[in-house]
């Protein structure tokens, strides 16, 4: 595990800098990953993290960064990006335009080719609306769509369980034990195994919204169907849970 602000080599092109931001949602924190191929001079960051000047000046340590990439605009993956690549003097490249600096989009198709690495953009919605992975040769990274440890959300009010539930499956198309460097969490040695557990776990949540659904009656709430759902899970974990529960429900209602 990654040790506050200490750069950690994963793969051979791949190391990550753990922020100092810990919580229900980030686990120990977000993971900053910063790329390149061996002997180039020059790397590629992707998701600087959270606007924490600490944080950001260990990564501009790294330099010259020819270009950061955002998996998503959450703020503990984005917050930091904007300054961060005035701070680096490279451009900043996302799928929504509110995060951009001096750089183009992200869209399918695209192949980023920087610090002797081509990466591939690999559009992942579901978690959020712009949401992508990177895939190198040797590993993807996935940002929150596929966490380290536990399970994501599909997240209010942006998230779609329809377009999540794609992502999951286009993942699982990819060679057995590619890696995946994941936005949260620990990295994970097979990422077809994960992203195939997590559409068993929700399909088992979707059938157990459907029985709640039907205990309850009517119309209830995402609240409503959390309580039930969910009454053994630490209640901390709720808020987050209603954000899927609602994602769930609209795509039962749209079945």
């Amino acid at each position: 595990m990654s040790a506050y602000g200490v750069l950690r080599q994963v793969t051979p092109t791949a190391s990550v800098l753990l922020a100092e931001n810990p919580g229900v949602m980030t686990l120990e924190g977000t993971n900053t990953w910063v790329l390149r191929a061996p002997g180039s001079s020059s790397c590629v960051v992707v998701d600087p993290g959270p606007a924490d000047p600490a944080h950001l000046g260990r990564i501009a340590q790294q330099a010259p960064v020819e270009v950061v990439l955002l998996t998503h605009g959450h703020p503990d993956h984005s917050d930091g990006a904007r300054s961060f690549g005035r701070q680096v003097d490279a451009p900043v490249r996302s799928v929504d335009p509110a995060f951009r600096l001096g750089g183009q989009g992200l869209a399918e198709g695209d192949v980023i080719t920087a610090a002797g690495l081509s990466i591939a953009v690999l559009p992942t919605p579901g978690h959020t609306a712009d949401s992508v992975c990177f895939r190198l040769d040797d590993a993807v990274l996935t940002g929150d769509t596929v966490l380290g440890r536990g399970t994501t959300v599909v997240a209010h009010p942006d998230g779609r369980l329809g377009d999540y539930l794609t992502s999951l499956r286009l993942l699982t198309t990819l060679p057995e034990g590619t890696i995946g460097l994941p936005g949260h969490g620990p990295e994970l040695p097979d990422l077809v195994a994960a992203a195939g557990g997590y559409l068993v776990h929700r399909e088992q949540r979707l059938a157990q919204v459907r029985a709640a659904v039907s205990e309850l009656g009517g119309a209830p709430t995402a609240r409503q169907v959390v309580e039930l759902v969910y009454a053994d899970v630490d209640r901390s974990l709720w808020p987050a849970a209603e954000w899927s529960v609602r994602a769930q429900l609209e795509y039962l209602r749209e079945a």
